[in-house]
């Protein structure tokens, strides 16, 4: 048979280079001088023997049994059938004479849980029409591009009406008009392998190379990608290459000794999740893990990955400080990989430690990442709102350390699924003071995130202002938006994605220090943080102004690079959102009076609990485009850093 294992296939698979070694192992079905075979092919080092058992035999081996093709244990078998359809799983005798039944580490579809047989399942034959997103997409440099990323959990998005989960089908015909409308970029997907527990989110896989038949199947998918990419919308999975569940069927103690993951207890075993470590040491694992990154890039169309727990593969688990090589190495290999077949994939480290490097090329030291998620911004912004207002001149380093580093990495900013469950509040609970006060400091954060160099992620609900935590067995409180607060939220978040995606200020230079300037970063008497984004353009900026606290100013002076008249773009306190109305209606003419630094300064209304975003007025053919408030001034007076009169924020 010529689809018998070649020594160049299991040569490179032992050395850790079979990047393909999906097209080699696990089930397929092959046409060869007229007749239908369908093959197989496992690699299990322990066994001293291996059968196949499905439906089709009455899940009985005998007479299916696999021929060794090399001493490190790969095994083969060939039946003239078309097996399409048919579940099976690997009769395994180990060592010890024990007999396992295993699913099919490399099958690209399973039974709907709980049950767990692997599934003959070929792969071709959906019809793609993506041709242009994929095209326009190889041609982009991200780094310089907006990313506005929602991340979804697809069984807790939104229900059938009879509440089962929604099929890909039906979630790409709902979800992607919903992410168009509110102006998000990508759509990142908690993971979508095959896995036994919904309450594990996908994070704990048992089928990596098999799409979970919870919402679907492999074409439903393919759909799902299809039609995001129709609408120009980045498909981002979640991939969990450090460790895996320890359910019976699946890759723990796969063939009566530890193949695919550490021989030693303490290396193993991880306490924390009650998971399995990859042995990323071993050749072969190499090769299966990226093997399954590219499978996903090519057999769905995925635009990339975001690395699940990082700091797990950097350190040996249950160490903070002691580096597993082997993790360094695979990272490093993983990502030289993808990028040598895909360069415009997106490769994400949820990263949580201060490791260097990790979006550097690994040919100049780093790990190769295109994107870090920056956890530092994003621990020090959630515990500098959750503080008391009055209080939070005294921790005002927790919005300006971030700038320290801003620019070591190219980074994500996360607001995730991690930080709305398990007791943690929704990002809309977690602000404090009343009713009004937590929805003004919501829209603060949210436009805070924006204005901040990096690439954004919202978890889904944000949008909506949900009051309760994330509950992944129920949709999303969808009601909300009947209610003025939420439903002004919502068309918050709208404009907020539609204004980052318009302003290269806020996206061109994300990871160049030449992108930001501070105007004042010491205010920490009021609370008060005012700065410049910049794009590749010299004329090309905005002047953004935070304000922290309750108190409203008018007459409120503050410095500007440019002798320009300066429009407010967003403000976050507009009634239209729910604010109260303290915005800066006219066009601000800058003063010939330094001020912060700056050469020039401006006179405006800074709202309570509000971000402010202005933009130099553009003129066209010697003509001001905003020709209509030529004549308006500068925002109503008063001396600098004048304290207004409090308002009635209750009222609006």
């Amino acid at each position: 048979m010529t689809f018998h294992p070649t020594e160049f296939q299991l040569h490179l698979f032992h050395e850790g280079a079979l990047f393909k070694s999906h097209e080699l192992f696990g089930a397929h079905i092959i046409n060869e001088g007229g007749r239908t075979y369908t093959k197989f092919c496992v690699w299990a080092p322990h066994a001293s023997a291996v059968r196949l058992a499905g439906n089709f035999n009455g899940w009985d081996g005998a007479g299916y049994d696999f021929e060794k093709v090399n001493k490190e244990g790969v095994w083969f078998f060939a039946v003239e059938k078309d097996l399409t359809g048919a579940l099976y799983k690997y009769e395994i005798i180990t060592p010890s004479g024990e007999k396992k039944l295993k699913a099919d580490p490399y099958a690209f579809y399973s039974e709907l849980r709980p049950d767990t047989a692997s599934v003959v399942t070929p792969l071709d034959g959906y019809k793609w029409s993506d041709r242009s997103w994929i095209r326009k997409r190889d041609k982009k440099d991200s780094v310089s591009e907006p990313a506005a990323i929602y991340e979804v959990h697809l069984g807790s998005w939104k229900k059938a009406e009879d509440g089962s989960f929604l099929n890909y089908r039906e979630a790409a015909d709902q979800l992607v008009p919903y992410v168009l409308e509110h102006g998000y970029t990508h759509i990142e997907l908690l993971p979508l392998t095959e896995h036994p527990l919904d309450i594990s989110w996908g994070y704990q896989s048992t089928g990596y190379f098999s799409v979970t038949s919870r919402y679907g199947t492999p074409h439903d998918f393919m759909y799902f990608v299809d039609k995001c990419h129709q609408n120009n919308i980045g498909v981002i999975l979640d991939w969990v290459p450090g460790h895996f569940c320890k359910d019976a069927h699946g890759l723990y103690n796969f063939d009566g000794g530890f193949a695919y993951d550490y021989r030693i207890e303490k290396d193993r075993e991880n306490r924390v999740w009650g998971t399995a470590n990859f042995d990323l040491g071993k050749t072969e694992v190499l090769s299966f893990l990226i093997s399954n990154a590219l499978f996903w890039l090519e057999k769905y169309h995925i635009d990339g990955f975001r690395v699940d727990a990082v700091a797990n593969i950097i350190y040996w688990p249950g160490s903070e400080n002691e580096v597993n090589p082997y993790g360094i190495s695979f990272l490093k290999k993983l990502n030289t990989a993808v990028t040598s077949f895909h360069p415009s994939i997106l490769m994400i480290a949820e990263d949580s430690t201060d490791w260097p490097n990790v979006t550097a090329n690994p040919k100049h030291g780093g790990l190769g990442f295109t994107y870090k998620w920056n956890m530092g911004w994003m621990n020090d912004i959630l515990k500098y709102m959750e503080t008391d207002p009055n209080h939070r001149r005294h921790h005002h380093n927790k919005v300006t350390f971030s700038m320290m580093y801003a620019f070591s990495e190219n980074f994500v900013l996360p607001f995730s699924h991690d930080e709305v469950v398990h007791g943690k509040k929704s990002l809309l609970d977690k602000m404090p003071g009343d009713y009004w006060q937590k929805f003004a400091q919501l829209r603060l954060l949210l436009g805070y995130q924006i204005a901040h160099p990096g690439k954004k992620l919202t978890f889904m609900g944000t949008e909506l202002g949900q009051f309760a935590e994330w509950k992944d067995q129920e949709q999303l409180d969808w009601h909300l938006t009947d209610y003025e607060k939420h439903a002004k939220l919502n068309e918050y978040v709208k404009e907020l994605n539609k204004l980052y995606k318009r302003s290269k200020p806020l996206f061109q230079l994300d990871s160049s220090p030449e992108g930001f300037e501070w105007i004042d970063a010491d205010n920490h008497h009021q609370s008060i943080f005012s700065f410049v984004r910049k794009g590749n353009n010299a004329d090309d900026f905005l002047v953004i102004v935070c304000n922290f606290t309750w108190q409203a100013y008018t007459g409120y002076r503050i410095g500007v690079p440019a002798p320009e008249r300066y429009r407010e773009i967003l403000n976050s306190d507009s009634i239209e959102y729910g604010g109260s109305g303290v915005i800066n209606k006219k066009v601000i003419k800058a003063e010939n009076e330094g001020f912060h630094g700056m050469p020039y300064s401006i006179v405006m209304n800074v709202p309570p609990y509000g971000i402010s975003i202005l933009r130099p007025v553009k003129k066209r053919k010697g003509i001001n485009a905003n020709a209509k408030e030529e004549d308006g001034g500068h925002a109503s007076g008063g001396r600098t850093g004048k304290q207004a009169e409090f308002i009635d924020k209750r009222t609006g």
